[in-house]
């Protein structure tokens, strides 16, 4: 396939061995995005609505609500419509488009759930420093940051892939990967700046995570000396650890079986091991910061007995 032809397509392999089920995948799939979506919304309109929550830990909440959002609307209706199409095709702009947005959510939430393990580390080890550190322009700007930084990295990436010439158009997978589309490249391709990038985006968030690691060290160290400490840690950071650690362990999961992993599992597996960043965190970061929080947890409460008076 060579991508200065007018009309060039990718096609969606991932969902064949599941097409008999069609109907009750869209209706499931569908359902479940409008939970999502539910879900994220209200904890974002909560916190809006609410001036006492106006504090940094709940707005790096809104931003992670916004980013589940962000990444799902770029997976579900496009899966949704491939539910219901005989062929499930799309364009190499529109493939390439999707590509961005699923790198982009993943790493803009491996962010910001940096950005809380430090707001947790100020709040807790440094409780007489923490409102000199995280003022609203600091808070903005660590925000933008988080955000900015996956959208200028991946650009670069998209911008490299979309330079190739590719000689194959079939994707194993229910969306686009960055990864897949520069393997389809054609053998006198030069791909070696793709894989250069490639591994300095990862590099950056793999020092990302040995941050979260430091943070949460001196976390324990501190909340070991300190019952009141204890019971902050308990009720802020067990939901951020909770987040942190489904996301993680879906992120791994595929990016190790995209590299490493057999095709000889069954389809539906490999889908699910694909799309399981997509599934868990969306749905699990409001709910368990909507259960633990107690702000939150009191406002939800509230609101559900006043509407039913």
């Amino acid at each position: 396939m060579d991508n200065t032809s007018v009309g060039r397509i990718f096609i969606l392999t991932g969902i064949n061995e599941t097409f008999n089920y069609r109907v009750t995948l869209f209706m499931l799939s569908l359902l479940y995005y409008c939970v999502t979506l539910f879900f994220n919304i209200s904890i974002i309109m909560i916190i809006i609505m609410d001036e006492n929550l106006y504090e940094p830990m709940y707005i790096l909440l809104v931003s992670l609500c916004i980013n589940a959002i962000y990444g799902t609307t770029g997976f579900y209706p496009k899966y949704l419509l491939d539910l219901l199409s005989s062929t499930q095709e799309i364009s190499y702009e529109g493939c390439l488009l999707q590509a961005f947005v699923m790198y982009s959510f993943a790493c803009v939430d491996m962010s910001i759930l940096a950005l809380m393990a430090y707001d947790r580390y100020l709040a807790i080890c440094r409780p007489l420093h923490y409102h000199s550190f995280m003022t609203k322009r600091r808070l903005s700007l660590l925000v933008c940051f988080a955000w900015l930084t996956p959208f200028c990295t991946f650009s670069i990436n998209i911008l490299l892939t979309s330079r190739l010439k590719l000689c194959g158009s079939k994707i194993h997978k229910l969306f686009c990967v960055n990864w897949i589309i520069v393997k389809l490249a054609c053998p006198e391709a030069d791909t070696f700046s793709n894989t250069v990038f490639a591994y300095i985006s990862i590099l950056i968030y793999v020092l990302h995570g040995f941050f979260i690691i430091w943070t949460y060290l001196h976390l324990v160290k501190t909340c070991a000396r300190s019952k009141d400490d204890r019971i902050k840690f308990m009720q802020t950071c067990v939901p951020h650890l909770t987040s942190l650690t489904t996301f993680v362990f879906a992120v791994i999961i595929d990016l190790m079986y995209m590299r490493f992993g057999s095709t000889d599992l069954p389809q539906s597996l490999q889908n699910f091991i694909g799309i399981a960043f997509l599934l868990i965190p969306p749905v699990v970061n409001p709910l368990i910061y909507g259960l633990k929080l107690t702000k939150i947890r009191n406002r939800i409460q509230y609101l559900v007995g006043h509407r039913r008076k």
